[in-house]
């Protein structure tokens, strides 16, 4: 992955009150005598399986995602991604449309990274029939109705991704880019709409009233298993944009559509789990007590552990270490994340989530995410929260393709899920 995407918790969750009973007050500062006479248990139940996700918020994400990838485990991942266009400037004066002379249109996309490998893939554009809002909320499943004419000329289709060297523009050395060329009929019927006397270009509002937008996608028909890959973009980047290059009677030129915070955008994400070990995790939860999954967009890692429910009422805990181990093969392409969150239940009948607060971070040496839940073990023997399961996701749930493969509590390999607790009773 070539660089870190931007930080983005699950942005449905609320935060688990901090509010503590009066004894617990300075419970963070017991001296470490008191710590070492504590009592330790290790010897929790933790049950295991995944649950799959299908209603996934994915507006205005810190970056979208656009790509396909052939995954052995979990399956054909396809994302995709749809914005608006806002104008740089009102009331361009393109002079004399028929002097214009128009070398091409094309979409600037910047690279964050990617999950995969950067193999050929096939990328096209259509033009949106339907209007965006940026107060309206969008799904991984939405879609915006859209013209079927492909606006990526089929020579220009293809394109092998790179996220490692600069692009070079007109000269000048720009971050990585993902440059996709489009028809250059549009962008003759975007000037002579703005020569044409029209309002259109007066304003954004009636921009968007008349170009409403695009959808950005692939067709990677022929991908085979383990080809492909998830690219991460940062469209609200300055260098994301839209731009006609043209000549106004032999001179250079060129005008912009711009991508912003102030469009309205989200990614579209189908996974096809069909035949994989995945689905049948989901269909046999008991099977998840051997291996159980996470992947971004779709899946979510979840554990039982009924066993909290017996710690006694009267104790402060200093520490609730999660440990959960994982498998992966150092160098492997399809990596785990640096971390993990984790939420629960707001009981055992809703659907809705609360961050427990924590993030869990992945230890390279024991190929573990290691996590303190010390605060959601306290707030279950507090009974501020109910006792329902936890879930692990990556922390870039609604802007990344990563995913995990988690040892269950029987699995045969050596490291076990465990949760080892420390407490002192009052």
């Amino acid at each position: 992955m070539s660089r870190t995407i931007s930080l983005f918790f699950l942005c449905s969750f609320a935060i688990i009150s901090c509010k503590k009973k009066e004894y617990q007050l300075g419970s963070d500062v017991i001296d470490s005598t008191s710590i070492l006479d504590g009592t330790s248990v290790d010897t929790f139940s933790l049950y295991t399986y995944t649950i799959t996700e299908d209603s996934v918020i994915s507006d205005n994400p810190a970056n979208v995602v656009l790509g396909s990838y052939q995954d052995p485990i979990f399956g054909n991942y396809e994302a995709s991604f749809f914005t608006q266009l806002r104008l740089a400037g009102v009331d361009p004066n393109f002079g004399d449309p028929s002097l214009i002379v128009i070398d091409s249109f094309v979409i600037a996309l910047e690279y964050v990274g990617y999950y995969g490998d950067l193999d050929p893939q096939t990328f096209e554009v259509y033009e949106l029939d339907e209007s965006m809002f940026l107060d309206s909320t969008y799904y991984s499943f939405s879609t915006i109705n859209h013209s079927s004419t492909n606006l990526v000329p089929i020579d220009n289709a293809i394109i092998t991704p790179n996220t490692s060297s600069p692009t070079i523009v007109d000269g000048d050395s720009l971050a990585p880019q993902l440059r996709i060329h489009l028809d250059t009929n549009l962008a003759r019927s975007l000037i002579t709409e703005a020569t044409s006397g029209s309002t259109t270009f007066s304003s954004n509002d009636d921009f968007l009233e008349f170009f409403k937008g695009l959808h950005i996608k692939t067709n990677n028909v022929f991908q085979s298993q383990g080809e492909g890959a998830a690219l991460y973009l940062d469209i609200n980047d300055p260098s994301s944009k839209a731009t006609i290059y043209f000549r106004q009677e032999g001179e250079p030129a060129s005008y912009d559509l711009l991508i912003n915070s102030d469009c309205a955008d989200f990614t579209k994400v189908s996974i096809d789990q069909t035949g994989t070990d995945v689905e049948q995790v989901l269909i046999d939860s008991t099977e998840g007590q051997d291996t159980y999954y996470a992947q971004a967009f779709g899946a979510r890692g979840a554990m039982s552990i009924p066993g909290l429910i017996n710690l006694p009422e009267n104790v402060v805990v200093h520490r609730a270490d999660l440990s959960l181990p994982i498998q992966f093969q150092t160098g492997y392409k399809y990596q785990p994340g640096s971390n993990v969150s984790l939420a629960t239940r707001v009981d055992s009948l809703s659907q809705g989530l609360i961050n427990v607060g924590v993030v869990g971070v992945y230890n390279p040496i024991q190929k573990s995410f290691d996590i303190n839940i010390r605060d959601y073990v306290q707030s279950i023997i507090n009974k501020e929260i109910p006792l329902t399961e936890l879930m692990v996701s990556p922390l870039f749930f609604i802007n990344s393709a990563e995913r995990i493969i988690f040892n269950g509590s029987n699995t045969i390999n050596k490291m076990k899920p465990k949760l080892t607790i420390t407490y002192t009773s009052y």
